[in-house]
């Protein structure tokens, strides 16, 4: 750091010392994060666009959607821009037009957090039921609520088990069930069946709220049709990242719900509008981001970008199997699960890790080049681990050591 090269950057930002080399300070910043994207392959977050221009004309000044998306006064605000996004993603997943809201969040737990206290309100007496595999917010948001919680298996792809949910529902079927489904697990992106977890709802005759949580995957399975909000789902609600798929520079999301499922908004004197979000004041500027995203590329580059994201995850498992390391994913996955890999790799290249297992993201923006660097440095430093044996259903499985 210029003129303060034997401090850490931790103490070149302490406040309390004088004076402060505030250009230093961010050219670190910068230059760490800038060092660190080549081998950032752990985490899913896009790095292929560019809001440029977003930054430099909105960045400098506050936009404030305080209040109801459908609020008209105020402060400077985006709440155009945020209308367009929420409809423009509620038209995507098929929702009816005549029953859904939403608005934009700081990310998929406040979304989650907000569909699940909606739920909890219209059904205070409902067991929360998530899976092993379902994001760690979940269990958080239930503890907050003062709800009772249900956890249900996974299986060993991150699904959820409909049989042991089946029991837990059925042991408990006195009570309405609130149900959070995830499209895209965090370790291996697996997409929990909504049909599935409706026919045990409807075969125990409980009634209740089905919640998605799809923070990575929402957005690319509903421009393949495969994520549906239509009247046949009988999914209330789903939470999406705005930071993950679509590469938004400010942790970000959308909520969506059916209007039917809310309750009644407070409206607030001091603020001039209706109550209906977790947050008051709430960030307009990543509403223009969130509709720049959609606005230059659409739903045919949207759906280029995740073709070309599922087709370099294919290449990587092709060329990790290749070098004897057992990597496989699901058909419809950016992400590619591997047995944990030696720490100085880990490290270098930020992999997520929970015990035996970790996993790359081929997030759109990654390149070949980034995916052989990171196979070379795999192999160089550890040996093959097993030899992996395809399965019926198109994953790979290790059949045997070297």
């Amino acid at each position: 750091m210029t003129g303060q090269q034997s401090l850490s950057l931790a103490d070149a930002a302490d406040l309390s010392r004088a004076p402060i080399d505030v250009t230093a300070v961010l050219d670190h910043l910068i230059h760490e994060a800038d060092a660190a994207a080549a081998t950032s392959i752990g985490f899913p977050g896009a790095v292929d666009l560019d809001y440029g221009e977003v930054m430099t004309r909105l960045g400098n000044r506050l936009w404030n959607n305080i209040g109801d998306p459908a609020d008209l006064g105020g402060v400077a605000h985006t709440r155009v821009l945020e209308r367009a996004v929420i409809a423009w993603v509620a038209d995507t997943l098929a929702m009816p037009r005549d029953d859904r809201w939403g608005y934009v969040t700081t990310g998929g737990t406040e979304g989650n957090l907000f569909a699940l206290h909606t739920a909890h309100h219209r059904h205070p007496t409902a067991r929360i039921y998530y899976s092993t595999a379902a994001h760690y917010s979940i269990p958080k948001i239930v503890q907050m609520l003062g709800a009772r919680g249900v956890l249900v298996n996974a299986d060993t792809g991150g699904e959820m088990d409909y049989a042991h949910l089946a029991a837990q529902v059925g042991r408990r079927r006195r009570w309405p069930a609130i149900v959070v489904a995830t499209a895209g697990t965090t370790l291996t992106e697996a997409v929990d069946d909504t049909s599935s977890i409706r026919a045990v709802l409807d075969g125990h005759q409980v009634t209740g709220h089905l919640h998605v949580d799809a923070a990575l995957s929402g957005i690319p399975l509903a421009l393949d049709g495969r994520l549906r909000l239509d009247d046949d789902s009988g999914i209330s609600s789903i939470a999406i990242s705005g930071h993950k798929f679509l590469g938004v520079p400010t942790p970000s999301g959308v909520v969506l719900i059916r209007d039917s499922a809310r309750h009644a908004a407070s409206h607030i004197a001091y603020t001039a509008a209706l109550d209906t979000t977790i947050t008051g004041s709430r960030c307009g500027l990543a509403a223009a981001l969130l509709w720049h995203a959609i606005a230059t590329h659409g739903y045919e580059g949207h759906r280029w970008r995740a073709t070309q994201a599922r087709r370099l995850a294919a290449y990587t498992v092709d060329q990790l199997n290749a070098a004897g390391w057992p990597a496989w994913r699901h058909p419809h996955a950016f992400t590619v699960v591997i047995p944990t890999p030696p720490e100085q790799v880990r490290k270098k290249w930020l992999l997520a890790t929970d015990g035996a297992t970790s996993h790359l993201i081929c997030m759109p923006g990654i390149t070949h080049g980034q995916v052989d660097a990171f196979v070379a440095d795999l192999t160089a430093t550890a040996p093959p681990r097993l030899i992996p044996r395809p399965r019926a259903d198109g994953l790979s499985t290790p059949s045997r050591t070297l």
